[in-house]
């Protein structure tokens, strides 16, 4: 790729490391050479491009963490043999953005959101380890590092239905492509949104960017009375090219869609939602979850739910790869009122063939209701009798004993910290959604055993960093402490991040 490219074409560059007495580590200061151009600091900080996939249904095949105490996100394991690995996403990369959103300052889960709901490709901006250090060194922990395409300029995704006129597009000439598209005045191209002098990039999903004349003739030919084409006008082409951004798909944004993806929101009922999930597989031939026998008259009805739609989001969290008992447990834990993102049949079809989750082509997104705010919890009424994967007992003199299993990927969805001048080990993150969650962990929770073995002894730090190759389940006992009480015996800037298990996407 050109960007990484660029970073070899800088090999020269010098790097200095000088001790701070405040921070008490080395810090990297970037030095030039005499006969070195200064321009060269941009292509140092050039940023690299990976479009990741999944197949089979599997992950994106890397782990993401963050740093404690710092703005940002780290990868820290890459799975061999993984999209991520062939494409050369490296242990130590910092991600920048998903997509054509910047994420360098925003919350770890909504990160994490964010590439899950990316469904199965997803567009990641990294810088290397060693760059991050000296762009921030140089430029300041609050500079955006990211760069995106402007307002407006994105590729499109648009359905073209064919008229008296046919799809209302020529191709410009060339055995093999790339292709340009010429459009006819008023046809049905134009209509669906089709900019002129746009590039060809997908036809239902399929990448057309290597195929001969007679293969993309014969795809559209195939494709009857409507297509659905991934295109990108001069505008988008050229400031990718600026970039060194590939035209990818998940950046686009959807052009007369034949159908999009439906947000309902459910007030639970003296009857209850009004609904049974069930887990059975879909039209790509994978296991998702399905609402079916709606009840007339009930909150799910009258929310708009239809029997056949497909689950795609409890509030906001993408629930590709949960199985039934997780996904169940996702809904309990919004209480009385639940947000659900759903698609009917035609629709999980058409996301299917183009290969993009419809999380991407919502309108608008509402912040639901924190479950704190929606009063008690109530479960879920199915007809498949939930798999208990975490169950809370009480423990007398104020402490609680949980035993956790991890969810997808071997994550408990929670993080440990320790500081060596408090009391010990604490949680410093929960995962919304996850098994710690629903087992009532809490941020600022400590940590009184672990599987039996008591904390705040010379062994704790050991101890920790092998909670993620111990067998299931996690038994924790645990002492709660308010937020206020965390922040009062945490110095700024202390402490030491141990993470039970990274988040694999």
């Amino acid at each position: 790729m050109e960007a990484a490219a660029d970073l070899q074409d800088t090999a020269s560059l010098a790097l200095k490391f000088e001790f701070n007495p405040k921070l008490g580590i080395d810090n990297p200061v970037l030095s030039l050479d005499e006969d070195q151009d200064p321009s060269d600091l941009w292509s140092l900080e050039r940023p690299r491009f990976y479009l990741l996939n999944k197949e089979d249904g599997r992950s994106f095949g890397f782990h993401l963490q963050q740093p404690w105490g710092r703005a940002g996100h780290v990868v820290c394991r890459v799975e061999p043999g993984s999209s991520a690995q062939r494409q050369g996403l490296r242990e130590g990369d910092w991600i920048l953005g998903v997509n054509n959103h910047v994420v360098e300052h925003e919350d770890y889960s909504v990160v994490v959101r964010r590439i899950r709901a990316s469904g199965p490709r997803v567009l990641l901006t990294v810088l290397a380890q060693h760059v991050h250090e000296v762009a921030r060194a140089q430029r300041g922990n609050d500079a955006h590092l990211c760069p995106t395409l402007g307002p407006g300029v994105r590729p499109r995704l648009c359905h073209v239905v064919k008229d008296e006129g046919g799809f209302g597009f020529g191709i410009t000439q060339g055995h093999r492509g790339p292709f340009w598209l010429v459009l006819s005045t008023g046809g049905a191209a134009e209509r669906a949104g089709v900019p002129p002098g746009a590039r060809l990039l997908e036809v239902n999903g399929v990448s057309v960017e290597k195929f001969t004349r007679n293969q993309l003739s014969r795809k559209l030919w195939q494709s009857g009375k409507q297509v659905t084409l991934l295109v990108a006008g001069p505008e988008v082409e050229e400031q990718c090219r600026q970039l060194g951004m590939p035209l990818a798909a998940p950046l686009a944004e959807g052009w007369a869609l034949p159908t999009k993806p439906r947000c309902l929101h459910l007030e639970k009922g003296p009857k209850g939602f009004g609904f049974v999930l069930r887990e059975e597989k879909g039209l790509d031939g994978r296991l998702g979850q399905f609402l079916w026998e709606v009840d007339p008259g009930l909150p799910a009805e009258k929310a708009g739910m239809q029997a056949g739609d497909r689950l795609v989001a409890v509030a906001g969290e993408s629930v590709e790869g949960l199985c039934h008992e997780e996904t169940v447990s996702q809904i309990r834990a919004q209480g009385s009122r639940v947000s659900l993102i759903v698609v009917d049949p035609v629709a999980d079809r058409f996301f299917s063939m183009v290969r993009l989750s419809p999380l991407l082509f919502l309108e608008s997104t509402e912040t639901p209701d924190s479950p704190q705010d929606t009063g008690s919890a109530s479960l879920l009424e199915t007809k498949n009798p939930p798999v208990e994967d975490t169950v809370v007992a009480p423990v007398p003199c104020g402490f609680h004993q949980c035993f956790l299993y991890p969810g997808p990927g071997g994550a408990y969805g929670f993080r440990l910290s320790c500081v060596a001048s408090g009391p010990g080990v604490f949680i410093s993150q929960v995962t919304l959604g996850g098994s710690a969650a629903r087992a009532g962990l809490q941020m600022g929770d400590m940590i009184l055993e672990v599987n039996g073995y008591p904390m705040g002894g010379e062994n704790d730090l050991g101890r920790l960093q092998q909670l993620a190759e111990a067998e299931p389940p996690l038994c924790l006992k645990l002492a709660a402490r308010s937020q206020q009480g965390l922040e009062a015996w945490i110095p700024p800037g202390s402490g030491e991040d141990w993470a039970v298990a990274s988040d694999l996407l």
